[in-house]
């Protein structure tokens, strides 16, 4: 065991037994847990990056292919994200209790229970996946791929369901190495694949020499192969860690029951249902605006559609950084309320959102600096870059309120409150991003959609701050220091 993992789970171990931590210790603590998170998602976003150029080199008819379905992707990965939470956020409460049976038991009804969601989840893709274009507004160039690509990608819903359940068991057991580390396998598999599926065979020379590159030449259907097949490696092979490794999870413990274990309790089923459908019902409507705004754009013709969908792609270089630390504060903030230390839970999330904007914040400079050449790494198309450019420094101004918004709502997850925070979100989504949307696009074209975005994320942010400095999301009462 490496000395850094050592020093995680001693402070972890002090956390669950109610010692007292230093202000120097909770830092360490949210740095150990949120570094190893925040390079998985920086690889997570880096290998859509990667994809989103392989794709835009085959043109803008193809990029737009792409970009017209990806919004209803985010509707579906949070449908099955919301599942997931809702039963790993159970998982660190019984590891903060020391219950580490209860944790085993959940996570083996969970599994059952995530493959079954996912698996009519992703039935529901295949059989819309003809008529989801025309929904969205996509002209007669760009269906055709767009149908392909949502098609093979729902057929891999239950993998992506199996990898999120799988790594958010891991976190929250206090294991952010092991599933990083699977995140950072996870992207250089899919660059792979998609390299030797989306583009057709070719020679290149490398130092005078000429090496024959075999390819399937597939296209979108390649680049939705490559990453279906790069989710089933890695969500199987997480699965397999979990169920044989020793610590707080694996399958097999003093109560195992054979595949009775698996079947889901209705105490169990209804605990997850209590914390994931707020976060299901956000995820759902969170997304159809997100389709709202495809919606939007669409009329403005592909160079917009692709211009905004790899802008958001890029944009990601920003927040995923916010995102490692969000898991670590579901995390921290998870087994101090399991633990009962209310308190702690409370400054653990303070450190973590401060470490949040102060990243975010730099990232953001980083952003509306080589924003340019970002788009030009993505497209060669001028129009597209153009487009892209401007956008991204629009919303480079709101990454830090952003990045408070992100680990705010993953600290109220970890503490089980999931109902209040997703009403903020959508309050903030439907009340002034769409509003704001709908209003500047006419005079202002994707510049107008940008700045209504900007403005909504600083908003959020905003709000969440308040909701973390008022305490309202934890327990009335403290039974331990």
């Amino acid at each position: 065991m490496s000395q850094s993992k050592k020093t995680t789970e001693r402070l972890l171990s002090l956390l669950r037994d109610g010692r007292d931590l230093s202000q120097r210790q909770q830092m360490t603590l949210v740095f150990q847990l949120s570094l190893p998170a925040m390079l998985a998602q920086i690889a997570t976003i880096v290998m859509f990056f990667i994809d989103a150029a392989m794709v835009g080199h085959l043109g803008a008819t193809e990029a737009a292919s792409v970009g017209l379905v990806e919004t209803t992707f985010w509707l579906f990965g949070g449908l099955t994200g919301a599942l997931a939470t809702g039963f790993y956020v159970q998982v660190a409460h019984r590891i903060g209790a020391k219950d580490d049976e209860g944790a085993r038991a959940v996570l083996r009804e969970g599994i059952t229970t995530a493959i079954v969601f996912s698996t009519i989840l992703g039935l529901i893709g295949v059989a819309i996946s003809g008529v989801l274009p025309v929904w969205l507004g996509g002209d007669d160039t760009i269906r055709p791929g767009a149908t392909t690509y949502f098609l093979l990608f729902s057929l891999f819903t239950p993998f992506m369901q199996l990898n999120q359940l799988s790594a958010g068991m891991l976190r929250c057991s206090g294991d952010i190495k092991t599933p990083s580390i699977m995140e950072v396998v996870l992207c250089v598999l899919d660059v792979i694949l998609n390299f030797l599926l989306i583009f057709p065979s070719s020679t290149i020379t490398l130092g005078g020499v000429e090496l024959f590159v075999p390819g399937a030449g597939l296209g979108v259907a390649g680049a939705a192969l490559g990453t279906g097949i790069a989710f089933i490696i890695i969500s199987v092979g997480m699965t397999c860690i979990i169920a044989w490794r020793k610590g707080h999870l694996r399958f097999v413990g003093e109560n195992w029951q054979g595949w009775r274990a698996f079947v889901p309790k209705s105490a169990t089923i209804r605990r997850a249902l209590g914390i994931g459908t707020p976060i299901g019902l956000q995820h759902t409507l969170m997304s159809c605006a997100q389709i709202f705004v495809t919606m939007i754009v669409a009329p403005l013709g592909a160079f917009a559609i692709a211009a905004n969908s790899f802008g958001v792609t890029a944009e990601s270089i920003c927040y995923m950084p916010g995102y490692g630390i969000s898991d670590a504060a579901t995390t921290l903030v998870g087994q101090s309320v399991g633990a009962r230390r209310w308190r702690m839970a409370h400054h653990l999330a303070v450190v973590s959102v401060a470490m949040a904007m102060v990243i975010m914040a730099v990232m953001g400079v980083v952003l509306y600096v080589g924003a340019e050449e970002i788009m030009t790494i993505m497209t060669p198309t001028r129009e597209i870059i153009d487009l892209g450019t401007s956008a991204l420094r629009i919303e480079a101004w709101a990454e830090p309120m952003f990045g408070a918004a992100i680990v705010c709502y993953g600290a109220f997850v970890g503490a089980g409150t999931t109902t209040i925070p997703a009403l903020m979100n959508l309050a903030s989504m439907w009340g002034v991003r769409i509003t704001l949307a709908l209003l500047l696009v006419g005079s202002m074209g994707l510049d107008g959609v940008w700045t209504a975005m900007a403005i909504e994320l600083i908003f959020r942010g905003f709000i969440f701050l308040i909701r973390l400095y008022r305490k309202t999301w934890l327990p009335k009462e403290e039974s331990k220091a």
